[in-house]
């Protein structure tokens, strides 16, 4: 049987073909007027992706390293800052924040579960300059509430910054409205592109904050991008090819709309929540325990396999009977979940593909009693309502 490789892995993500061919065709310089232009256009279409009146930096490096410079660009060392986790993304804002010597308090939950906003409040303190948390924690497929959490920081004077690498394109922000500070994004997540890229909306309050942070930047100095940015250029060599493909990226999300890319965010945001739901319905039909039931995430869908099995027996299973790459668990969570992802260039059909490939798996690996099309079907009435409403 000819295997055809499927990408459900919660980042890097399934690539647009538009964004490739405009990868592979992006032979320019970066002082250029061309790339100047390619440039500024990019990042007006992040603040419409983002949401946001604010500027928006796109920075050439991982998504740890927009983390990494919202901390070294808000912080100085003695500073007291809250971090909210329940993951293995949660704790690296712990270990960021202790890096850069701020005074780190933490409100942990264990994971697969969310915080709060009663245990948010109760944690806050006065004296806080930072919240640091995520929006969708990729490593259990939760959703955090970041609204909830913003309401509560309304006038203080504690910054909020959001992870929301897996979270933007998967769920709404009304960055502006709730007062977001700082919301990170990461281009081989909802934007279809290769790892690489990351961005982030900054604040007028954080743009503040920053003239009186005395840790130490250089690369990640984002008043050196605002600088440059605002001018097509950046600081240091951009990676030009990517840009171009996120270029591609967001005019594809804007026709997919018309042309209106707010409209095309929408879309994109409303595709990955049916199918998330529609693959946990499937899922739940043959037999499987969610991971996150109470808070899921629309990124990602966490299953727990029946106890006395291995989830990394179901990844290496679904790899090798059909090609199909899902994720393990991280850290404590290896060999009890597997997750797989919606967020990006995923349609529905991909979701019926991959429930149809669990349903075998289920059957033939984990010893599951299984009809073949429940699971499907399940995900089938999920699709019908959803294009109903």
């Amino acid at each position: 049987m000819i295997r055809k490789t499927r990408l459900f892995t919660p980042g890097s993500t399934p690539l647009l073909p538009a964004a490739q061919f405009a990868m592979a065709a992006a032979d320019i310089h970066h002082r250029t007027p061309e790339f100047r232009a390619l440039f500024q256009k990019v990042l007006a279409q992040l603040k419409v992706f983002v949401g946001t009146q604010n500027d928006v930096l796109l920075l050439s490096c991982s998504g740890t390293g927009a983390m990494e410079a919202s901390v070294s660009n808000l912080t100085s060392p003695g500073d007291k800052v809250l971090v909210l986790t329940a993951g293995k993304f949660g704790e690296r804002w712990v270990d960021l924040t202790k890096a850069f010597g701020c005074q780190v308090d933490v409100l942990e939950k264990p994971y697969g579960q969310t915080f709060t906003v009663d245990e948010v409040k109760a944690a806050l303190k006065p004296e806080h300059k930072a919240v640091y948390m995520q929006a969708s924690e990729t490593s259990t497929a939760v959703n955090h509430d970041v609204e909830g959490v913003a309401k509560l920081l309304k006038g203080t004077e504690t910054l909020l910054i959001v992870d929301g690498i897996t979270g933007l394109g998967t769920q709404t922000f009304d960055v502006d409205g709730w007062g977001v500070d700082i919301l990170i994004g990461g281009s081989q997540k909802a934007v279809m592109i290769p790892p690489g890229l990351a961005y982030l909306s900054v604040s007028e309050r954080a743009w503040k904050a920053m003239d009186a942070s005395k840790n130490p930047r250089y690369y990640f100095d984002l008043r050196k991008e605002r600088k440059n940015q605002v001018k097509g250029e950046t600081a240091y060599t951009p990676a030009v090819a990517l840009v171009a493909g996120l270029g591609a990226a967001l005019d594809y999300i804007a026709g997919q709309a018309g042309g209106d890319l707010e409209k095309g965010r929408i879309a994109l945001i409303d595709n990955a929540q049916v199918n998330a739901k529609a693959t946990r319905a499937g899922l739940v039909a043959l037999g499987f325990t969610l991971f996150a039931p109470t808070s899921p995430s629309a990124a990602a869908t966490a299953v727990a396999v029946p106890e006395g099995m291995n989830s990394g027996d179901v990844v290496k299973a679904l790899k090798a009977k059909f090609s199909l790459v899902t994720a393990n668990g991280q850290g404590s969570m290896q060999g009890k979940i597997f997750r797989v992802a919606h967020l990006g260039f995923f349609d529905f059909l991909d979701t019926v593909a991959f429930l149809g490939a669990m349903e075998h798996i289920a059957k033939d690996v984990l010893g599951l009693p299984v009809v073949y099309g429940q699971a499907v079907a399940a995900a089938q009435q999920v699709y019908a309502d959803a294009v109903k409403g």
